[in-house]
């Protein structure tokens, strides 16, 4: 069958001129968009109210705003998160997901590189971001106006600035054109066993400010004319995650691995789903059974970055899963394993993308440099390790440092940074330590400066009042000195390999107690 965003070829069906925000609201006015659940009471939202709200907050950025300037949204998910991001979109500007759990110098550091003068926000938000907050969403909503105009805008034009979690230095800021979700939407509907059936209904309760909430949930339910739920859940329980899925009837959920992990930890099943999507690492065969008892499916697992995402799924109509492999590359990307040379192997070897893929970004913000690092030839260096099992792709491990903790990716170099601000800090290194329930965590070994004695606590809440809530050490040794590379540099993977062995010992520990 013909997936969507593809032609009957399976090429990329992509005009010569595209709008994201037109391509979203093309539907009948009175079709259900959003089911808001963040409010009192359940709210349906039909496309014709998203539209009406979209235009008020372009009204009220045209005169302010030209095409390609930059503004941030730092909304948590809901009906003015998706028309705030329609609306820059539909005026020709790009927008900057921004996320609600990022303290001052997170959010900072992201700005400053974006260049926004201007965040759409909330009154939360505005304590947040302070003189760049534009807390007025609501208001807009009854201000009497035209429709506004559609820019005229081409696929590869700018349109969204979405940050990686900063792996090896400051965050990057991934610009994507508005062929993005055109990219997006063939990997969305395998990994939902074809999306867009009657009755279908998504819902994550990944937050709309990265690219598994806007662009594998939000924007391509949107577009596909699915109806998308928008709930709150600051904290993730089994509880809350099944009394969403039946207030508001969903069908179709993404869930991060660690909320899958959760739900099993509880024992909590939730029947009636059609499917379950699942991305950020690797399920295993144990995972992968308990899903079948529990939702009665298959889980699709499906794979990707924020550079390029949505490049491999899995699909249970279409084929039975493979325990340990990531699914089968979807049409429309060319996935390859490269070797030492850059030449395509069957053997183990760094997973890559050919140039052409839709979802694939334009390059780096302001970085030329890391842009080229990224691509050798024509082919985007995603920075994991694979290998071919027939068909189906195999993940083997991340090539980079980076730190997968509750289904976010966590880079290590800003904590590091973070932590070296602290006046008794002398140096740091941190790496991802081995988690039952979240796969990782962040450890941190600390070498304080003579004479210092600051507490682990201390140490923890410097790190949570600047940086994300979730990206704090949870354990921080100190140490008196670090493994380091002769240019001075801290040898992680001697502290990853440290860390693990706490973990077995632990594990061992606890064997020989039970004996």
């Amino acid at each position: 069958m013909t997936l969507p965003g593809l032609d009957r070829a399976g090429r990329w069906d992509m005009p010569a001129r595209l709008n994201m925000a037109a391509q979203v609201l093309d539907h009948p006015r009175a079709a259900l968009a959003i089911i808001d659940l963040t409010g009192a009471a359940r709210r349906d939202v039909s496309f014709g109210a998203l539209a009406d709200m979209a235009d008020a907050l372009a009204r009220a950025l045209l005169g302010r705003v030209r095409a390609g300037d930059r503004v941030g949204v730092l909304l948590s998910q809901s009906p003015w998160c998706a028309a705030a991001h329609l609306a820059i979109w539909k005026i020709g500007a790009i927008s900057v997901p921004l996320f609600k759990l990022f303290k001052h110098d997170a959010l900072a550091s992201r700005l400053g590189d974006a260049g926004c003068d201007l965040v759409l926000t909330d009154a939360q938000g505005a304590e947040l971001v302070g003189d760049l907050a534009e807390p007025w969403l609501a208001e807009t909503a009854g201000v009497p106006g035209d429709p506004v105009g559609f820019a005229d805008t081409a696929p590869d034009d700018p349109a969204v600035l979405i940050y990686t979690s900063g792996t090896t230095g400051a965050p990057k800021g991934a610009l994507h054109g508005h062929r993005i979700l055109t990219g997006h939407l063939p990997g969305v509907s395998l990994s939902h066993d074809h999306l867009g059936r009657p009755g279908d209904c998504l819902w994550t309760p990944a937050d709309w400010a990265w690219i598994g909430g806007l662009f594998d949930v939000a924007m391509p339910g949107l577009a596909m004319g699915v109806p998308v739920v928008a709930a709150r859940m600051p904290k993730f329980t089994a509880q809350g995650a099944a009394q969403i899925i039946e207030q508001a009837g969903v069908r179709n959920v993404f869930f991060p691995p660690t909320a899958l992990r959760m739900l099993k930890a509880e024992d909590q099943a939730i029947p009636g789903l059609r499917s379950v999507a699942s991305g950020g690492e690797p399920l295993g065969a144990e995972m992968l059974t308990w899903g079948r008892q529990a939702f009665g499916l298959q889980i699709n697992e499906f794979y990707g970055q924020t550079e390029c995402n949505m490049t491999v799924s899995s699909c249970a109509a279409a084929f039975t899963a493979t325990p340990g492999c990531i699914g089968k590359p979807v049409p429309g990307h060319e996935v390859a394993v490269l070797d030492g040379a850059g030449q395509i192997t069957r053997a183990e070897g760094d997973i890559a993308v050919r140039r052409g893929s839709a979802a694939m970004m334009l390059g780096y913000w302001n970085r030329p440099a890391a842009t080229a690092e990224k691509f050798r030839d024509d082919w985007m260096l995603t920075g994991d390790r694979g290998i071919w099992q027939g068909d189906f792709l195999r993940f083997v491990g991340r090539e980079d440092d980076v730190i997968s903790s509750a289904g976010y990716r966590i880079g290590p170099a800003e904590i590091e940074d973070c932590l070296l601000t602290h006046p008794g800090v002398a140096t740091v290194g941190v790496v991802g330590k081995p988690d039952a329930l979240r796969g990782q965590i962040v450890k941190a070994y600390v070498v304080l400066k003579q004479g210092q004695d600051v507490p682990a606590a201390a140490l923890r809440d410097w790190v949570k009042d600047r940086l994300a809530s979730y990206s704090y050490p949870r354990e921080i040794d100190f140490v008196t000195e670090l493994p380091m590379t002769v240019t001075g540099k801290v040898i992680r993977k001697d502290l990853r390999a440290r860390a693990e062995a706490e973990t077995t010992g632990a594990q061992d520990r606890k064997v020989k107690d039970s004996l």
